[in-house]
């Protein structure tokens, strides 16, 4: 779904790049600065250390003068409201009504994530006109989240709604080597463990199977096996030069 973060008057240029750093870490660009306290922000030093390398996000952030220009093609707005207010959207955790935006036939929508000044928060105002107020579940006696760390906290359950990013230790299964190839890459070291006197073939015991148990939790790849196969090789030469 589309995404926007918009920070309505901004007081402080290290927020602003601290919204750009965490929005980039969950794969999000798309932010609006209502109004900033500072009106080239975007370029002020401040800014662009705490980006910490997220100068694209803030390369392609807009400036604008109110909150109308800020939600122009948006069609769900989610306020940012610590303390719930006797009229207006229903307040609902962030993670909760996230699945039900991403529940299996809802309607794509084009999201927009509203955040006010550190210094008083979401006017009333601009509160009414979103479709809900999330609340970040914090410790009952001290709830008070800075800007950027409540702006890494929704773009984080967002990103997980949306499915997430796939685990570095994941591997395609089409980079994966088949059993075919870890098959032969057995064969080879039964053989070399046999030269090395480290396998008795009169009494193999479960060595083998065991080995194969430990190869397919290792998810080999086929430059692994490669590498494995010429271990094997290394230490069949080894066996029979000694010889």
């Amino acid at each position: 779904m589309k995404t926007r973060f918009i920070l309505i008057e901004t007081s402080h240029a290290g927020n602003v790049g601290a919204a750009a750093r965490a929005m980039k870490v969950m794969g999000f660009d798309e932010l609006v600065l209502v109004k900033p306290r500072w009106a080239n922000v975007l370029r002020k030093e401040e800014t662009i250390q705490r980006a910490s390398g997220a100068n694209d996000v803030l390369a392609k952030a807009r400036v604008v003068e109110t909150l109308d220009e800020a939600l122009d093609g948006v069609t769900h707005l989610c306020a940012t409201a610590m303390t719930p207010r006797d009229f207006g959207p229903p307040t609902r955790f962030p993670r909760a009504h996230f699945a039900e935006l991403t529940r299996p036939g809802a309607p794509e929508q084009s999201v927009a994530f509203l955040f006010g000044s550190e210094r008083y928060g979401m006017k009333n105002e601009d509160v009414y006109r979103c479709h809900v107020a999330l609340s970040i579940p914090t410790n009952p006696t001290f709830g008070s989240l800075n800007l950027g760390s409540a702006i890494q906290v929704i773009a984080y359950d967002w990103r997980m709604a949306l499915g997430g990013f796939a685990a570095p230790s994941e591997v395609a299964p089409s980079d994966k080597a088949d059993a075919q190839q870890v098959a032969g890459m057995l064969g080879h070291w039964e053989q070399a463990l046999t030269e090395i006197g480290f396998l008795d073939p009169a009494a193999p015991k479960k060595l083998m199977p065991r080995l194969n148990q430990l190869f397919n939790r290792a998810d080999l790849q086929p430059e692994e096996i490669h590498i494995l196969r010429g271990v094997a090789k290394a230490m069949m030469e080894a066996a029979r030069k000694g010889h």
